[in-house]
């Protein structure tokens, strides 16, 4: 595994007690750097701060309330926050627009979508104030190409590239950078919220003919999240095993 350059960097990473957080958390950690999670769960939370060595802060990213809090308490442990990842996220359902649950279609944009929001929202005016700063949002191919029988997580997952790209220009002409990463599927626990058939169509896609892993993730998103990462904003970064090359 490189060694990227984030000593003495400090990271917030959203989501970051299992699955592509915490994969993205030990990357910076092994890198030199210092991360808060901010998750929803507290047991998971608590014990993924104690394997990193950092420290956790329980948030509901979809609570505009939870989010201010959540900034305040980290600021008030480090001083600063360096690198935002944006990961917590949900899928939905499985199932034809027609028959999408209203309240399911509501949840997956709260979480995914309105969650990363605030989380920017909150965190970027101590960006600026910096005069750096690195966010890096995660999307997914679902964003580029739309999975059929999962509406409202590849519609999130586009707007989630469009608000990167927003986001990425209003900031230029600071030290802070955005950009977001759409990778293919990624064997994790998120795979428990999907059917069989959704996983295996999302494997048939995949040229490479495999899912990647969280550590490939963590790979990308971790240079994103370093200071070698200066000339590129709002950008869309592949990781779709050759799904997606556009």
């Amino acid at each position: 595994m490189n060694r990227l350059d984030f000593a003495g960097r400090h990271a917030v990473v959203t989501g970051g007690a299992t699955g592509l957080g915490f994969a993205i958390a030990q990357r910076l950690v092994a890198s030199g750097g210092r991360v808060t999670v901010w998750d929803r769960d507290e047991a998971a939370g608590q014990r993924a701060a104690q394997e990193l060595g950092g420290a956790f802060v329980p948030v509901d990213v979809a609570s505009e309330h939870s989010v201010r809090a959540a900034v305040q308490a980290t600021l008030a442990r480090e001083a600063r926050i360096d690198a935002l990842v944006n990961s917590a996220g949900i899928t939905g359902p499985n199932t034809k627009v027609w028959d999408y649950p209203v309240d399911a279609w509501r949840q997956v944009m709260e979480v995914n979508l309105t969650g990363l929001f605030l989380c920017c929202r909150e965190v970027v005016p101590a960006m600026r104030a910096a005069d750096y700063g690195r966010i890096v949002n995660i999307a997914s191919v679902a964003g580029k190409d739309g999975n059929p029988n999962a509406s409202a997580y590849s519609a999130s997952k586009a707007a989630v590239i469009a608000l990167t790209k927003s986001l990425g220009k209003e900031l230029a002409d600071t030290g802070v950078r955005v950009n977001c990463v759409t990778p293919a599927a990624v064997k994790t626990a998120i795979f428990d919220q999907m059917s069989e058939a959704h996983i295996q169509f999302m494997l048939s896609k995949i040229p490479m003919g495999r899912f990647g892993t969280p550590e490939e993730i963590a790979a990308l998103v971790g240079w994103l999240c370093t200071e070698e990462c200066s000339f590129s904003t709002g950008a869309v970064f592949d990781l779709s095993g050759g799904r997606s090359t556009y």
